[in-house]
Parts: structure tokens; C-alpha cells; sequence
């Protein structure tokens, strides 16, 4: 998943008690832990990983357990710098509105937590978390009676299909892959949308063999291959379902209808957007979400040194604040954490996301500029600008210490020996380089955090004689721009994290050469015969021999091809107001639950 400043999508990090997590201090807002801290965070993270459960059609059933000392009323801000990338569900693949979907959408599936790190698939608009038959090849869904639109539109099969039916449109360009391959099988592999080009708004459907709704209350899906892990993959906020008779295609981003708790009262692109309770959500049909407030307020152009400095006043409309998918601002962090009134506000959690400096191979066609970039890059500097030990741990390789197949010591770039860079190793590689492949267009986000990390590549890469082009991009469109094929763009930082707990959600989305093209998370544009033959292998394989198999991919990927250097793994350390009751860290989301908050008084 893609992160947000980093393309997060909504984490399923089920890798991570995080709210036992303890991260290491710093005494002061620069620098990174020291290794031997850092590793017991990672080991720590690894250690807490806890397989996800599917749930039966009792654990599905609402409403979800009551919050203690939940109130009802009142309105919650959310304090947000950049404004949202999509709301039509199809299209969600960041975290910024994955949290949004969370209050808005409903899925057939959905994941429930209990704080302690356990999570588990449960039925959301489905009875349970889906029944599997023919070697996993076929799983079937029961609609639970009762869900409707905010139009009061029951909900049926015929809205789910349409919903999947959907993905296969050209409108739809960003969001997740995995549904659209899969029904399109290795017949359609090279493009899974010319199963149904017109994406099912003319008179042409998936077939029977593919998609099946025998009646109003159930769903087939039918495999050409055991996709086990298909239960996670559709609580994912991009499969949201989009009720058919209200569907107005490319507009539906601006104006999508709600089946959750909440429904959009008013929204004004990258300025607020205004949610009250929606009357048609029926609490006894979800077994996860609550709806304690009347309404969210959000506020859109707010940097993180703001949202820090109103959340740590705690005065007026700030008491009823929370951080959406921002962070302490990294200056401000010795404020908080000195002060055990604005401490206790605070949640604090490992994430599962990889940050990395990603080339352009169209561009950057040269392995030893690539390779030099990645020893020169400075991840002390760039971790220090996100909050120090609170806000990242050097990353040596592409895998996430959340993620299972992990490994620890693997650090072909020697990132944990030189966190600061190795400044005389990446000279040596450039030294027969020409001066016009020294020359490298760096695109960056144009917020606060975007900013400290443009002072630190440049810093780091002009000392090694690579002359860095920095331009500015649009916060809310960043992965749009940079996610066209054809941009003109050197090197980026992305940023990716699991969809579930499988490599297979790393390895596939990110470097498959079968996904390069806009809107795609193949940012590199890697397409290397062998990653290929690698991703193929695994994805036929028992998860045992798969890790194996994982494993090989990426040392190939990171050693002989170098797609991206490996900058930092993400924490989070998100704060709130006094008056927010409820509130702890999200092992799903890595972010606030917004699920369950509500306001004290």
C-alpha cells in the first residue's frame, strides 16, 4: 500500500502490537537511535507478528462492542495539510483517504481489532468473512440484510458486481491491482482490463465463469488459481462498494455516496470537507465502526508545525482535534514528549512502510549513478527531519521489519554502518560518469515535510558531485505526477508498506514489470525478465517455499537492478486533543482509529 506523504494507503500492518511499541528516546530533535535500539524496535516489531484470523458470521454480526466511557454529540476537527487524492473508492490507494473511507464506505469484507495487536477479517456488508470452496479457487459471499445507501437504496448483489465491474474502466487508474488480475486471469495477464473494457456500463458483463450473482443476497468468485488471502484484499478501501444506480463514473470522486456512518455534507476540493451522521447506517449490520460524534470537520491546508502547536495548547476547537495522517512536527517533539499532560495524548506505533529514494530507469539508465546515489544518500538527515528516533529507523534493504521474510542483517548498500552516507564509495562510482548522467530532476512534495527532505537529498547528493534539479509537486497529486510514465522526473521518494502480511504485496505491485503504465505503483518502471520469473514462481508456490523464493527477488532486485535506495523504515507519533475520548494507535490503519472516537464532554 502506498504511503501518504509516501503513498500509505490504509495499512494492514498486521505485523505489530503498536500499542506496545516503545519507541527509543532522543534527547534532542536530530539523529536517528542508535543501531542497537533500532534493531530492538525491529526485532521488537517482528516479534509482535500475529497471523490474521478470518471471523465467522457471530463475529460479524453488529454492533461493534461498545467504547468505554463513549458519549455521544459534538463535532471532531481533523487537522490535515494536503488535501485528498480520491474518494471514489476504486481509485484509493493512500492513506489519506483510506482513513476517510473508513467513517464513509462499506466493503464486503473489513478488518476488527482489539487493540492488542490481534486482527481479524470479518464480514462488513458480507454475513461472514467469506466461504471457500475448490481449493480456494471459489469463494462465495451472503449479503446481511438491512444495508442501504444514504439514499435508503438496499444494497444487493447487483451493486457488488457492479462495484468490481467497475474497475475494469478507463477512468479507473489508481488503485489497487490485485482484484482486477485476478478475475482477469492469465488470459488477460499482459492487461487485465480488456476482459471488460467497457467496464460494465454498457451491455456487456463479466461472465458467469468469472463473476457470479445467482441472487440478490450472494456473490461468486470464481479463480484460476487459490487466492487465499482473498478476504484481506477486499477490506482494502479501494474494493468499497459503489452502489450501481448512483454511480456517475469519473464524477463519483467528487460526490460519492455513503454506506458507513457518516456521509459527506459538503466538500470543497483541498479546502474542507464536512461529514455528518448518515441516518440510513444501521449499527446492528456492522460489527466495527461506531457513531458517536455528530460530525467531523475537516481542514485541509494545515501544516504539521501548525497541528502540532494548536494540539499542544489544547485551546478552543483544539481540544476536540485529532491528527489525520500527520505526525508531531519534528522540531516540536522534545515539547511534547517533556510534557507527561500533552505526552498522554499522544498515540505511538511501528509502521510497516519502507521510505526509498525511487529512480526512473527510462531516465536513470546508468546502475553505477544509481548505485552511488544510494551509498551517498544521507538517512540520518532525512530520519532527523521526520522527528529522529520518533519518526524512523534506518532502512538497509526494501522489506519492512513488519513484514514476514524480514531480514535484519541484509545490508548490501552498508546503510547501518553509514546512515550518513559513504561519501567516498559513491565518489568512486561516479568518477568515470559523465557530467550530463550527474545531473538528476529530483521531484518533491510541496509541504513542510516535503521541504526538510528536499534540503537533505540535495545536501547529500551535491557532495558527491551530482548536480540536483529539485522541482516542485502539488501535495495532493504527488503520486498522480509522479505516477505517470512519461513524467520528467529523475528520482523520487515513494513509499510502500504491505497490503497484507506477504512479500507478494511488496515484490508484485511495486516491481512487476507487468504494471508499469499511469497510475501504477511500479514507480521504477523496473521490467527485468528475471524479477518476473522470480514474482511467477512465488506466486505458485506454498508460503513456505514462496519466502524462499520472496527472498531471492529482492536481494536480485536491490543488488543487480537497484530500483530504489532504501531510505528509512516510518513510526508513528500522532497527538490529540483532551477533550478526544477513545483513542488509541490502529494496527490496520497505522494511523488514530477513527473508528471508535468521540468526544468526553
Amino acid at each position: 500500500m502506498k504511503s501518504f506523504t509516501s503513498r500509505r494507503a490504509r495499512a494492514i500492518v498486521v505485523a505489530i502490537a503498536a500499542g506496545s511499541l516503545a519507541l527509543t528516546g532522543c534527547s534532542e530533535n536530530k539523529g536517528t537511535s542508535s543501531n542497537k535500539d533500532s534493531k530492538k524496535d525491529q526485532e521488537e516489531a517482528s516479534a509482535q507478528s500475529k497471523a490474521v484470523t478470518y471471523a465467522d458470521a457471530a463475529a460479524s454480526t453488529g454492533p461493534a462492542e461498545e467504547v468505554p466511557g463513549a458519549k455521544s454529540g459534538g463535532t471532531i476537527s481533523v487537522y490535515q495539510e494536503a488535501g485528498l487524492s480520491h474518494l471514489d473508492p476504486g481509485q484509493i490507494y493512500v492513506s489519506d483517504a483510506g482513513q476517510i473511507s473508513n467513517l464513509i464506505f462499506r466493503g464486503l469484507t473489513n478488518f476488527s481489532e482489539d487493540g492488542k495487536g490481534n486482527v481479524s477479517v470479518v464480514g462488513d456488508l458480507a454475513t461472514d468473512s467469506g466461504k471457500s470452496s475448490d481449493g480456494g479457487k471459489t469463494w462465495t459471499f451472503t449479503l446481511k440484510d438491512g444495508v442501504k445507501d444514504e439514499n435508503g437504496n438496499e444494497i444487493t448483489s447487483d451493486d457488488i458486481r457492479h462495484t468490481f465491474e467497475r474497475q475494469f474502466s478507463e477512468f479507473i487508474i489508481d488503485g489497487p491491482p490485485y482484484l482486477r488480475s485476478w478475475l482477469a486471469g492469465d488470459k488477460y495477464k499482459d492487461d487485465p482490463k480488456k476482459l471488460l473494457p467497457d467496464g460494465g456500463y454498457g451491455n456487456k458483463h463479466l461472465p458467469d465463469s468469472v463473476l457470479e450473482t445467482p441472487d440478490d443476497k450472494t456473490v461468486v468468485f470464481h479463480f484460476d488459481k487459490p487466492r487465499p488471502d482473498l478476504p484481506q484484499t477486499l477490506a482494502m478501501p479501494g474494493y468499497s462498494i459503489v452502489p450501481e444506480e448512483t454511480d456517475t463514473k469519473e464524477k463519483y470522486d467528487k460526490a460519492p455516496v455513503s454506506l458507513g456512518p457518516y456521509k459527506i455534507a459538503e466538500y470543497k476540493v483541498g479546502k474542507a470537507l464536512k461529514l455528518v451522521k448518515n441516518d440510513q447506517w444501521d449499527p446492528k449490520t456492522d460489527s466495527v465502526r461506531h457513531q458517536y460524534v455528530d460530525s467531523w470537520d475537516v481542514q485541509f491546508g494545515i501544516t504539521e508545525s501548525t497541528q502540532t502547536k494548536r494540539l499542544i495548547s489544547d485551546q478552543g476547537d483544539a481540544k476536540n482535534a485529532i491528527q489525520f495522517t500527520g505526525s508531531v512536527e519534528s522540531t516540536q517533539i522534545q515539547d511534547v514528549i517533556n510534557d507527561a499532560s500533552v505526552n498522554k495524548r499522544t498515540i505511538k506505533g511501528y509502521q510497516p512502510y519502507v521510505m526509498q529514494l525511487t529512480f526512473n530507469l527510462d531516465r536513470v539508465k546508468n546502475k553505477a549513478v544509481r548505485d552511488a546515489v544510494t551509498y551517498a544518500v544521507n538517512s540520518k538527515s532525512l530520519i532527523a527531519g521526520e522527528g529522529g528516533a520518533y519518526g524512523g529507523d534506518v532502512a538497509p534493504n526494501l522489506f519492512a521489519p513488519t513484514l514476514p521474510g524480514y531480514e535484519a542483517d541484509y545490508d548490501p548498500y552498508g546503510r547501518l554502518k553509514t546512515p550518513q552516507g559513504n561519501i567516498e564509495k559513491a565518489k568512486e562510482l561516479l568518477a568515470d560518469v559523465p557530467a550530463a548522467e550527474k545531473k538528476l530532476v529530483f521531484a518533491y512534495g510541496n509541504t513542510e515535510q516535503g521541504q526538510k527532505r528536499k534540503v537533505a537529498i540535495e545536501d547529500a547528493l551535491s557532495k558527491v558531485g551530482i548536480d540536483v534539479v529539485s522541482k516542485e509537486v502539488d501535495g495532493a497529486s504527488y503520486y498522480e505526477q509522479i505516477g505517470k510514465v512519461d513524467n520528467p522526473y529523475d528520482i523520487y521518494i515513494t513509499g510502500w508498506g504491505q497490503d497484507w502480511p506477504s512479500p507478494a504485496t511488496v515484490v508484485t505491485p511495486v516491481y512487476d514489470g507487468s504494471l508499469v503504465g499511469d497510475g501504477q505503483s511500479n514507480y521504477s518502471h523496473i521490467n527485468d525478465t528475471k524479477v518476473q520469473q522470480l514474482i511467477e514462481k512465488a506466486l505458485t508456490q506454498e508460503p513456505t517455499e514462496a519466502a524462499k523464493t520472496w527472498q531471492e527477488a529482492h536481494r536480485y532486485i536491490l543488488e543487480e537492478v537497484n530500483p530504489a535506495a532504501p531510505l528509512w523504515y516510518t513510526k508513528q507519533f500522532q497527538l490529540y486533543g483532551s477533550n478526544i475520548g477513545g483513542a488509541r494507535y490502529s494496527t490496520e490503519s497505522s494511523y488514530i482509529d477513527v473508528t471508535r472516537l468521540f468526544l468526553k464532554s
